[in-house]
């Protein structure tokens, strides 16, 4: 122990703290250093010297810690009397892990610092780093998850995907839904993206960080929906619970509540719906009390709720509740052109974790716009993952592997002509052959390579056919 650092630290650690801490630490660290309340060197083992190139560690005693560290902390750890852990100090272009404490004299007063150096080479570490950083990122997104759960919402307006007109006019009316706390009514076949868009409409709302609840009322018993609803209270009906359960409304109390399959509510609850939404107040189950709630109310249904109020299903005061605003959304087979890159989402989001690229060829899209799609896009995943499961060439998609797993009843009808006169024979093979070309090249977009590839042409031949039809 340097007789130096002693000296002059007299009214600062005591011999015997000093003799027992420090060949302990200068053992176990590659350096030790030193300062006294003005941040300047008192002490440096030889260590330090050898690690910072110092030829002479005497010349540098009393000088300030900085002009031999520019990059230190020491300062620092004086003035704030608040120990650095485990800091990584970079010197020369080398990292180093430090731990700098501070040292007080008899009355409390600080009276300088202690530096050990952990680690010089941070080579032997990379793996621990690695896995802290891992397990940093996986807290992360545990945390982005939790967030996102507990406002009840996965889904964006991103995540309804599309650029086709009829995609496009879909997101502009859920902006405008967005932008106004009214009720939404979204209108749309099975398997369109009807709670995509709900959830996206809430996410961009002004009730964004309240609860996003919904409920398929296609999916519980209806002698259950009341209670559901409104909540129950405790003792309500034997059996019933001790203690008071929520209803959707008050778990969506200040947020929005989605009412998926609205067309499949019984009549007695739609008028207890809409006294509910009226007043802004409901009666839990049991209960003479009543309860206010705040929610922004989005119903979507599969059904056509005008003939049902023709037939006395569905009620009209309760209708014209909900729909202030309709968005109605478009089945697949009505915006064909959006299979690009709603196969480029799916197949995303089908292979995410998993070893597999998921690509599928313009001749596969040709394929799939082959079909009517009447589960749409619920069924286009499904055709998807199931394509991806059997096919031969990998991860990669053609119209074989396609129509391997298309189901086989439900191909686009063709569309009825009139009896025409006979034509001759090269007439009629020629107009087949110019149909055959155009529809492959608008199904590669005008890729001509690619469109010679898929009528089994060589290009040359193409551009002779091409030429002659012009």
């Amino acid at each position: 122990m340097s007789e130096l650092f002693i000296n002059k630290n007299k009214s600062g650690l005591t011999r015997n703290l000093i003799e027992a801490l420090f060949p302990m630490f200068e053992e176990a660290s590659a350096g030790a250093i030193a300062v006294d309340r003005d941040s300047q060197i008192t002490w440096i083992n030889t260590s330090y010297s050898h690690l910072l190139g110092l030829d002479d560690a005497a010349k540098v005693i009393g000088k300030p810690v900085r002009q031999v560290i520019p990059h230190t902390r020491m300062p620092e750890v004086v003035q704030t009397g608040k120990p650095l852990l485990l800091d990584i100090m970079e010197h020369n272009q080398q990292q180093l892990v430090v731990t700098r404490l501070p040292y007080y004299d008899e009355a409390g007063a600080i009276v300088g610092a202690v530096a050990f150096v952990l680690y010089d080479d941070l080579q032997p570490l990379t793996p621990l780093v690695s896995k802290y950083r891992r397990l940093h990122q996986d807290l992360a997104a545990a945390r982005k998850a939790l967030a996102k759960k507990a406002r009840g919402t996965r889904y964006s307006l991103g995540d309804f995907v599309g650029g086709s007109p009829e995609a496009l006019e879909v997101k502009r009316k859920a902006r405008l839904a967005a932008g106004r706390d009214m009720p939404v009514l979204l209108l749309g076949e099975t398997g369109t993206g009807k709670e995509v868009l709900a959830q996206a409409i809430h996410a961009v709302s002004a009730r964004a960080e309240k609860p996003f609840v919904g409920v398929n009322l296609a999916a519980v018993p209806e002698n259950l929906l009341e209670a559901e609803f409104f909540g129950v209270a405790p003792g309500a009906y034997t059996g019933a619970d001790r203690r008071t359960r929520d209803g959707k409304f008050q778990l969506a109390n200040g947020g929005t509540l989605f009412l998926d399959e609205v067309g499949d509510m019984p009549l007695p609850l739609q008028a207890k719906l809409l006294r509910a939404l009226q007043e802004g107040e409901i009666e839990p189950l049991g209960s003479n009390k009543v309860v206010s709630v705040d929610v922004r109310l989005i119903a979507a249904t599969s059904r056509n709720l005008e003939a049902m109020i023709a037939d006395g299903s569905f009620r009209s005061d309760l209708y014209y509740r909900l729909n202030v605003l309709e968005v109605s959304i478009p089945p697949l087979r009505e915006r064909l052109g959006d299979l690009g890159v709603l196969c480029e989402a799916l197949l995303g989001e089908i292979c995410e974790g998993q070893d597999l690229r998921g690509e599928i060829t313009d001749a596969g899209v040709a394929a799939l716009a082959n079909y009517d799609w009447p589960g749409n896009i619920r069924e286009l995943r499904n055709v998807l993952e199931r394509a991806l499961t059997m096919s031969e060439d990998g991860d990669l998609l053609d119209a074989d592997a396609i129509f391997k797993v298309l189901p086989k009843g439900g191909q686009r009808p063709v569309a009825q002509t009139p009896a025409r006169a006979v034509r001759p024979l090269a007439r009629i093979v020629a107009d087949a052959e110019a149909q055959a070309i155009e529809e492959a090249l608008v199904a590669c977009r005008g890729n001509r390579t690619k469109a010679a590839r898929l009528l089994g042409i060589s290009r040359s031949v193409l551009y002779e056919k091409l030429a002659k039809m012009s």
